[in-house]
């Protein structure tokens, strides 16, 4: 082929692709003016695109309300188990620091009832026959618990011992309704001290009543009342109450002393049983002890 038909078919070539890329570049370019052809299809689009778009944004919106709802509820049960937990942890911090002050009163008390045996006991049943106010413990004959002992808690006497078990006791409160439920007693004065007894329990009141006091004898309100030990059953100086009225009886002959219990005869839950030792006993220990030593 002669050299002058290759040169021209190059040139032909050369031009050709100098074309093709002015084309592609033309296309390319981003044009201004656009045709109302492509400007329809274009609006079309984009409708149909809003269309589709909002259920697709509403069904999201659904999911993540669904989601947030699904998280609430369970920081609410999250929430909801720790305030059931902290109102646990107060009932049992109310719990632990009354029976923490209640047993360092107990302490306490046990320091001035060095002369008699004290044996600890906790309130396990409570009848509620309301004619019969008794209280069971966790102690009996096994732990040394006889009938008659005096019982107290940390604030002051309470009953005695009504009967017992091999390892438990049944308590006669103050307030039982029992005439032979009698506790001499000593009513503390400035002047000189009155002697009486506590018998009965006014319900309406809720106070104990110190029978036979002399007419003669005056006695203040405010005044302690304790156990006089002169009934040989309970030991002495165990608080009972405070006089709050002092009233003549039904003869007029004695006097009547309303007594408030030191104690509360309804809410027990740790008590004292208190053996009354022989007078002297201790002594005649110690006695012995000191000449088996020499």
């Amino acid at each position: 082929m002669p050299p002058f038909f290759m040169n021209k078919r190059l040139i032909v070539l050369l031009v050709s692709i100098i074309l093709l890329v002015a084309l592609i570049g033309f296309s390319l370019r981003e044009r201004e003016n656009i045709s109302w052809p492509e400007q329809f299809v274009k609006d079309i689009v984009g409708f149909g695109q809003n269309i589709a778009s909002k259920p697709a944004g509403y069904v999201q919106g659904l999911v993540e309300n669904v989601q947030d709802l699904t998280n609430t509820y369970s920081e609410n049960q999250t929430l909801k188990a720790r305030l059931e937990e902290l109102v646990q942890l107060e009932t049992e911090v109310i719990d632990l620091t009354r029976d923490n002050e209640e047993l360092r009163g107990i302490i306490g008390i046990e320091e001035n009832l060095r002369d008699f045996n004290v044996v600890h006991a906790t309130v396990i049943a409570r009848n509620p026959d309301q004619w019969q106010e008794t209280i069971i413990i966790d102690k009996g004959q096994v732990n040394g618990i006889e009938t008659n002992m005096a019982v107290q808690t940390a604030s002051g006497m309470i009953g005695r011992v009504k009967d017992t078990g091999q390892f438990t006791s049944t308590i006669e409160l103050l307030s039982a309704r029992n005439p032979n439920n009698r506790v001499s007693a000593l009513i503390q004065s400035d002047e000189s001290n009155v002697f009486g007894l506590v018998e009965g329990f006014d319900r309406e009141r809720e106070e104990l009543m110190v029978r036979k006091i002399p007419f003669d004898q005056e006695v203040q309100e405010g005044s302690r009342v304790i156990t006089s030990g002169l009934g040989g059953i309970f030991p002495k100086d165990l608080l009972i109450g405070e006089v709050t009225e002092v009233a003549q009886d039904e003869y007029g002959l004695t006097q009547i002393a309303y007594v408030k219990p030191a104690s509360s005869l309804y809410d027990l839950e740790h008590v004292m049983v208190i053996e009354r030792t022989a007078v002297g006993q201790s002594e005649i220990e110690q006695d012995s002890q000191d000449e088996e030593a020499e």
